[in-house]
């Protein structure tokens, strides 16, 4: 459990924007690279597919969601959720990760 920032592999992670309450990344995954199972406290995730598929299952309730590329996807706190390519990727996409602290609570399954 980390109030930084998870340790997954990522193909690329780059911090576009970073200011007092919000956060913008990019991020590209692939093969079995994923966002494991996590949440954040105050902030809400939102996901916007550059390209895909790609996949994000909540939990509370449970519901999975495929992101093609144009497609955007709102979780928000404290809900859990992960990210991942379909079938063995790539997928790359942007995260806005706002208003409020980011932490990030990473889930063991």
């Amino acid at each position: 459990m980390s109030a930084k920032e998870g340790t997954y592999p990522a193909d690329e992670r780059k911090t576009v924007l970073e200011a007092r309450g919000v956060r913008v990344r990019l991020l590209r995954l692939s093969g079995r690279q994923r966002v494991p199972w996590h949440y954040h406290t105050e902030i809400t995730d939102t996901f916007f597919c550059m390209e895909g598929p790609m996949r994000v299952l909540a939990r509370d309730p449970a519901e999975a969601h495929v992101l093609e590329a144009g497609q955007t996807l709102e979780v928000r706190a404290p809900r859990p959720h992960c990210v991942s390519a379909v079938d063995g990727g790539p997928c790359r996409f942007l995260v806005v990760q706002g208003v409020g602290r980011y932490d990030y609570v990473e889930l063991h399954e």
